[in-house]
Parts: C-alpha cells; sequence; structure tokens
C-alpha cells in the first residue's frame, strides 16, 4: 500500500475517533463544564407598565424631574435644595404618588372608564415667610404638569405649622455642626481624656419626639464611639446633651441641659470646671476595636456557601414594570416614600382579593434612666420607610436568582435618587409541604405539594435597625404581610446599679441594651367577591365578623390589634409624618377612624398592628437575627372556594403503588436530577448602593 494512502487514512481514523469521544463526552455529561441550563433569570422588564398597574405605579424619574421644574416656576426662585436648606428657607421635603381615587380607579379597572388624573404629592416647607408653614400640594397631570392645588386645608383641618415638620438631612447636619464648632469646644480636656475624643471619634444618635409639649424643638443627643467599619449603636459613652433647635436661625441654637453619670449639668462648660477641679465621677471609655464585637466581619473561616435556590425549568412568574404575574397571582406593587412598600389589585385566578393591602407605620417606644433613651418613640414613617429601603444584596437578602427592581424617590433633596435594586420579587421554596397524605388504607397512594410562594420584599434600614417587608402570595389563596426586625439594638450607657438593669440586660462593659417594643400598623382594603362586603377576618382559633367599627376585645399586646371601619377616601392612612415632632396635638388620629358606623353592605377597610417586645440579651451583639423577630398577619379564604385551588397548581405529586414513581410520567418531581444536572443561567453579581 502507498504510504502517502496508509498516512492519509491513519488521519482520518484519528479525526474520526476524536469527533467520537467528543460526541460521547458531551451527550454522557464527561465534559468539564455541565450544561447550561434553558432557562434564564427573572428579569424586570422596562418600566412601561400595561394601563391598569400604571394606576398604581411610582412616579418615574421623568415625572419627578417634571414636578420640581414645575414647581420651582409656579413658586418662584426662592426654593432652596432641600439637602442645603436651612429652617428659615422655602424647599420641596418630597415628591412621590399621589393614590387615585378608589371610585375612579375601580371603574378604569373593571368597567373600562377612561383612567383618572395621573398626579403627584408635593410637601412643602416655607420657612422664609412671615408665618412658616407646611403645605401640601397635588400637581398634574402627569406627565405635563399644568396645574397646582393647595390640599392641606381639606386633609388637615387648616395649616400645617412649621414646628411639626419632619427633620431633614440638613437640619441634622446643622445640629451636630453646632454641637461640634460651639458647645463640644467648652469640654476639650473632659472629652479627650474622658472619650480619646479627637475630632472625629464622637458621632450623635438622637431622641424624638423633640420635646415635652406641643411646639417645642429641643432634642436630647447622646454620643457614641465612631469608628469606621464599627456600629455606633453599641458604644455609648454616657454623654447626652439637651438641644434647642427650634429657631430659624441656628446661631441661636443652644444646649439647655446636659447629662453624664446620672447627674443632670447646666452645659459642658461647668462638666469641664468640675472635671478639672477633680469633683467629677468618670468612666473612661476606651475606642472600639475595628474588629471588635460590634463589628459584622465574619470571625470564621472560609467554607462552603449556603444551598442556592433556582428554577430549573425557568421563573413561573413575571415582572412588568411594577405588575408582578404568576399563573395564579397578579398585583401591582409601589414604594411609598414614607409608608414603603404597597401593594394594589390583588387577584387570584383573576379575581380581585384585595385593592390596597399596606404598611402604614413603624413605632418602636424606648425605656431606659437616661434622659435620651427614655424620650425616644420612633415613628420611623416621619424619617421615611420607603426613603431608607436601600439596595437589596443577592444571596443573602432575597434569593440569588430573585428579580431586582430600581427605584426613583425624591425626598430631602431637590435632585431625583436612585435606589438600585430595592426591591425584590422571587418563588420563595419554604422547605415544606403545602399539603401531603400518604394513604395506607384500603388503598395506597401518596399526593403532596410542596410549599411555594410568590414574594415582593424590601428593607427599611431606619437608624440602627433595619426591617425586612415581605408580602406573601400563597397557592391556596392566602395572602400574607410579614415583617422580620434585625440590624443593631439601640443602647443607652449602664451607669447605675442594679436598678438600671430594670431597663434591660447588660450587652457590654458598660452598655445597655434598653428594653423596647415595636408596632407594626397595617391597611388591609379588601375587596372579596364585590366591593360592598361584610370582613370576616380568621385568626388563631377565633373568627371575627363584625357589624360595627367597635374594636373587639384581642391580645393586650397594643391598643387596637384589629379594626375594621368603612373605607372613607379622608382616612386613606392611619399614621401622618407630622406626629413624630407633635404627638401632643396631632393633626388627625387613628381613634378617631371608629365611630361605631354600621358596616354592613360597605366597603370595608381592616387595619392590623402587630406587635412584640423586646429585651435585648447578649446574643443580640453584633445583630439581632430574625429568627423569631417576626410578626405579620395571614388572610385565609373562607368558604370562598368550593375546595382547595392548590389542587390546580403546577407540581403537584400523585401516584399509586403500582405506579414506577422514579418515572417523570407519574412524578415531576424524579424529573428533577435531569433537569437540575446544567448550571443555572445566574446573573453576575453586582452591588452599587453606597
Amino acid at each position: 500500500m502507498n504510504l502517502k494512502v496508509v498516512l492519509v487514512f491513519l488521519a482520518l481514523s484519528l479525526i474520526t475517533i476524536f469527533a467520537l469521544a467528543y460526541v460521547l463526552l458531551t451527550s454522557q455529561g464527561g465534559s468539564s463544564q455541565p450544561p447550561r441550563c434553558p432557562s434564564v433569570s427573572p428579569s424586570a422588564q422596562p418600566r412601561t407598565p400595561p394601563s391598569q398597574s400604571q394606576l398604581f405605579a411610582d412616579l418615574s424619574p421623568e415625572e419627578l424631574t417634571a414636578v420640581m421644574s414645575f414647581l420651582t416656576q409656579q413658586l418662584g426662585p426662592g426654593l432652596v435644595d432641600a439637602a442645603q436648606a436651612r429652617p428659615s428657607d422655602n424647599c420641596v421635603f418630597s415628591v412621590e404618588l399621589q393614590l387615585p381615587p378608589k371610585a375612579a380607579a375601580l371603574a378604569h379597572l373593571d368597567r373600562g372608564s377612561p383612567p383618572p388624573a395621573r398626579e403627584a404629592l408635593a410637601i412643602v416647607f416655607f420657612g422664609g415667610q412671615p408665618q412658616p408653614n407646611v403645605s401640601e400640594l397635588v400637581v398634574g397631570p402627569l406627565p405635563h404638569p399644568s396645574y397646582l392645588r393647595d390640599v392641606t386645608v381639606e386633609r388637615h383641618g387648616g395649616p400645617l405649622p412649621y414646628h411639626r415638620r419632619p427633620m431633614l438631612g440638613a437640619e441634622f447636619a446643622q445640629m451636630w455642626k453646632h454641637l461640634k464648632e460651639v458647645e463640644l469646644p467648652k469640654a476639650p480636656v473632659f472629652l479627650a481624656s474622658v472619650f480619646n475624643y479627637n475630632g472625629s471619634t464622637l458621632a450623635p444618635l438622637h431622641a424624638t419626639p423633640s420635646g415635652l409639649r406641643s411646639g417645642d424643638r429641643a432634642t436630647w443627643i447622646a454620643l457614641y464611639h465612631n469608628i469606621s467599619g464599627v456600629g455606633i449603636f453599641l458604644h455609648p459613652v454616657g454623654l447626652e446633651l439637651l438641644l434647642d433647635h427650634r429657631a430659624l436661625d441656628p446661631a441661636r441654637w443652644a444646649v439647655q441641659r446636659v447629662f453624664y453619670l446620672g447627674r443632670y449639668y447646666a452645659d459642658l462648660g461647668q462638666l469641664e470646671w468640675e472635671f478639672k477641679a477633680g469633683r467629677l465621677e468618670v468612666a473612661r471609655i476606651p475606642l472600639p476595636l475595628p474588629d471588635g464585637a460590634s463589628s459584622l466581619k465574619s470571625r470564621a473561616p472560609p467554607g462552603p456557601l449556603p444551598p442556592l435556590q433556582f428554577s430549573p425549568q425557568g421563573s413561573r412568574y413575571s415582572v412588568q414594570g411594577n405588575l408582578v404575574a404568576s399563573s395564579l397571582w397578579t398585583f401591582t406593587f409601589g414604594h411609598g416614600v414614607f409608608s414603603g412598600m404597597r401593594i394594589f389589585d390583588i387577584r387570584f385566578k383573576g379575581e380581585r382579593v384585595a385593592y390596597e393591602v399596606s404598611v402604614q407605620e413603624c413605632v418602636s417606644v424606648y425605656g431606659a434612666d437616661s434622659p435620651k433613651t427614655m424620650m425616644t418613640r420612633y415613628l420611623d414613617s416621619s424619617y421615611g420607610l420607603g426613603r431608607h429601603s436601600r439596595g437589596l444584596v443577592r444571596g443573602v437578602d432575597c434569593p440569588y436568582q430573585s428579580t431586582m427592581v430600581d427605584i426613583h424617590i425624591l425626598m430631602g433633596t431637590g435632585a431625583v435618587q436612585l435606589l438600585p435594586g430595592a426591591v425584590c420579587v422571587f418563588e420563595e421554596a419554604q422547605g415544606l409541604p403545602l399539603r401531603r397524605h400518604h394513604n395506607h388504607l384500603e388503598s395506597y397512594f401518596y399526593g403532596g405539594l410542596a410549599g411555594s410562594a410568590l414574594v415582593v420584599r424590601s428593607v427599611s434600614s431606619v437608624g440602627n435597625y433595619d426591617y425586612i417587608w415581605d408580602f406573601v402570595l400563597h397557592p391556596n389563596g392566602a395572602l400574607e404581610g410579614r415583617v422580620h426586625a434585625t440590624g443593631y439594638i439601640n443602647t443607652a450607657f449602664l451607669s447605675g446599679g442594679e436598678e438600671s438593669l430594670l431597663f434591660g440586660n447588660r450587652v457590654g462593659e458598660r452598655v445597655l441594651g434598653a428594653v423596647h417594643t415595636h408596632a407594626f400598623h397595617f391597611k388591609l382594603d379588601l375587596d372579596v367577591a364585590e366591593l360592598s362586603h361584610r370582613t370576616a377576618l380568621t385568626m388563631p382559633a377565633v373568627e371575627i365578623q363584625k357589624e360595627s367599627e367597635e374594636p373587639r376585645i384581642g391580645p393586650r399586646s397594643t391598643r387596637y390589634q384589629l379594626v375594621v371601619t368603612r373605607r372613607k377616601e379622608e382616612e386613606s392612612q392611619s399614621s401622618s409624618i407630622y406626629y413624630q415632632n407633635d404627638i401632643w396635638t396631632p393633626t388627625m388620629a387613628f381613634a378617631d377612624f371608629i365611630n361605631n358606623e354600621t358596616l354592613l353592605g360597605e366597603d370595608l377597610v381592616a387595619w392590623v398592628t402587630a406587635s412584640f417586645l423586646h429585651i435585648p440579651h447578649a446574643e443580640d451583639v453584633p445583630n439581632t437575627v430574625t429568627l423569631g423577630n417576626r410578626v405579620g398577619f395571614l388572610l385565609r379564604p373562607y368558604n370562598f372556594f368550593d375546595e382547595d385551588p392548590s389542587i390546580f397548581s403546577p407540581g403537584s405529586v400523585y401516584f399509586e403503588k403500582d405506579q414506577d414513581a422514579g418515572l417523570c410520567s407519574v412524578n415531576p418531581v424524579a424529573c428533577v436530577p435531569h433537569l437540575a444536572a446544567c448550571v443555572p443561567d445566574l446573573p453576575p453579581f453586582f452591588y452599587q448602593d453606597f
């Protein structure tokens, strides 16, 4: 045989062998990289939602900018950017969606009427006029505003006094600037010797409300050690100052009292004099270590990552703008700058079960033997539950394959702010069967459904605490609202003896974990079957059917755990951002909603308060964990369906004794090893919210 022919034959043989080997390796999973799953990670579609969800969509950056431009034209050039505003300036505090009237919204959603005008609500501080006040202005129609309507009087019964205005970030900064430049220099030797203060190692934390009577604006401010990367909340130094900042000119602000180690002083000058004279008892507090007990840096060596949840056949829900849809549920979500998470037009299998479910307020009340802590009554809506919804971290705050949605807000500054990935949507695998039965009487079969739920989540990092807000929609038609508390506890300096421990537990050398309560208020505007209905809410072992607005007796953790009232446009919110700085003469009170009106045949709203008591303990350092710190509500169908609707859920499992449960045609779970023998299409990790 010709040598050239032999060589050609050998070359063709080698090529054939390599080709066959490649085919065998790739077809049998023998490659170094498994094949990619056919699914794609869910992602939010462009924010051009359908008309039915546009009713409740947060204002777009373009709309926010258009409103600010219109307000500047209408209110004149005297407006100052709120980020730099002094109390004596005029500034726009916030702009957000003005929710449409329910009747007009339903006429559009259900009967095809034209949509109501899309409008914005702007809150403006008028400090630069003879009678300073706060005004609420409705601006519309969007996206091209042409009118402005002052609604302050109709909503609040009169002008809003200026002292009730929420605190601007600029005011907090001006208060600290005053303390650093005017007050702290009065005690340089004391501060350096006792606290190692060098101009940057102390930070302030404020009590609210500011004062003891209507009209006050005097705030107790406690000082804490401030080291980069360390939670300042666990490092009180025992020094507290009462700053009167009611005057519109910061030059007229002054410290009224000083508190240190259980004693009150006129000012820091007196404290300095007594320290130099050797007459002052002190507690020398070293600076915290960067990697100490208050650091969140891991103390464990590197190890394997936690389990990953993913959908091998692709996502079972979609997100388009603010519209979320699955085979069972549809709803739209919004994100108010003050109240945070809210969902609207919630439908199960096409039928509306609720018009609105929303967070209303988040309250924490503290107790201790120092003025700052004993005064603290935080109403977090005034700080902005939505404004403080920071970017969520994939794989920690939400399952890795969650759909991350950006939020745009305008509050406390004249520019639009991006909150990247501040809301996530995901399907939650609960690791627990929603239902199951293994039958072994007369016949043998198994039937079950893995528990899963559709979840929309945001997290409000308001000061020391982080509140994780979830609305959870289950395949049996149940709707759940829940909140988990985590983050740092709020502490006080442990200055006294055993009597100080009446207010909590020692969580550090001279640190008291102050006892406090959390209360969360929700609005549930239910539209079950028809607009006019009688509300029936099921609580553990108790069904409450209410025929009047008088509250029923329930658990004593709060004054009103459950209240059902007639729905009124003028009673759209249970709380007010103006409460925080004037709890003595509120512009409106939730108790006024309850006036014994009949409920039969009316459109109703349920108001739910969920609360718990937190007595901090050593294990709350460095952070309070979510486990055991969760409350909320659960709405379950009650004779609404003819049967459990989850029987129609995809993924149900049923097989009998004589069937091969290992076959995909019999049991869909048997397909999982084949479906999961691939690499999920995971987006790269990315975080930019710093």
